[in-house]
């Protein structure tokens, strides 16, 4: 009998497998990174404490509209208060106004800079052209929709959607959204800014990655004039010239 021989492989095959190349993988683009969202909700304040004589006296007042609907713009007042951190008359807000510069501008209304936004409402208007208005001059921006039948009437705020008007040239239509996380990421961003204007590195799918998103932020003074009328107007740096831009949302 001939003596068997154990089988052994190929080394050849060894060698070419450890020689094969790897297979090339494509590099990932860097996220920008999300802050942490510390924004808190708003102080919910009870009307009802306030003096009997206090409520009847603001009801009288805001009997009288804010908004000539024929004119679509009311008059606006002159000698705002030289201290900014206080109102000529209504309450003081944090308004931003953001948005990639070939895309649509934003405005979201915060009670205060540390708090989640009550309102954002996406604007018919590019944001270039908004600063091109700014620079230009007094900017006044009317948001319109028509009254509702009594059982359907909603708080102001809620309505869906504006017929927009930007220094009385109708531009399209304002819709109300709820905050994104990119909006939510904004405010987060800004919380240690008061005021002022500048860029944010962007993250959409239409800028890119290095888009950029242009802010504008201020104090607003915001009044109401009825349930049907509110104006915010903004408070600026030096208080001496009057409002730069000033947002009516009216139903009429």
């Amino acid at each position: 009998m001939g003596e068997s021989r154990p089988e052994t492989s190929a080394p050849t095959s060894c060698r070419d497998e450890a020689q094969a190349p790897a297979t090339p993988t494509t590099p990932k683009a860097p996220i920008t990174p999300r802050q942490p969202i510390s924004l808190v909700q708003p102080s919910q304040k009870n009307k009802k404490n306030k003096p009997k004589i206090v409520r009847v006296f603001r009801s009288v007042f805001r009997s009288f509209p804010i908004i000539n609907p024929t004119c679509k713009f009311p008059t606006i007042p002159v000698g705002l208060p030289t201290d900014t951190n206080k109102c000529s008359s209504g309450t003081r807000v944090t308004g931003t106004l953001f948005g990639y510069r070939k895309g649509k501008v934003s405005l979201s209304v915060q009670e205060n800079r540390k708090c989640l936004p009550s309102l954002v409402v996406e604007l018919a208007m590019q944001t270039n052209v908004l600063q091109k208005e700014l620079s230009a001059g007094m900017v006044r921006i009317a948001l319109e929709c028509e009254k509702r039948a009594e059982k359907d009437k909603v708080k102001l705020f809620d309505e869906p959607l504006w017929t927009m008007y930007s220094n009385g040239k109708k531009t399209g239509y304002g819709v109300k959204r709820e905050a994104t996380e990119e909006d939510l990421n904004v405010m987060e961003l800004l919380k240690a800014v008061s005021m002022g204007a500048g860029v944010l590195p962007g993250n959409s799918e239409t800028e890119g990655q290095d888009g950029e998103l242009a802010y504008i932020r201020a104090y607003f003074d915001r009044v109401i004039g009825s349930k049907d009328s509110e104006t915010f107007y903004m408070l600026s740096p030096d208080g001496n010239n009057g409002p730069e831009l000033s947002i009516f949302f009216v139903r009429i």
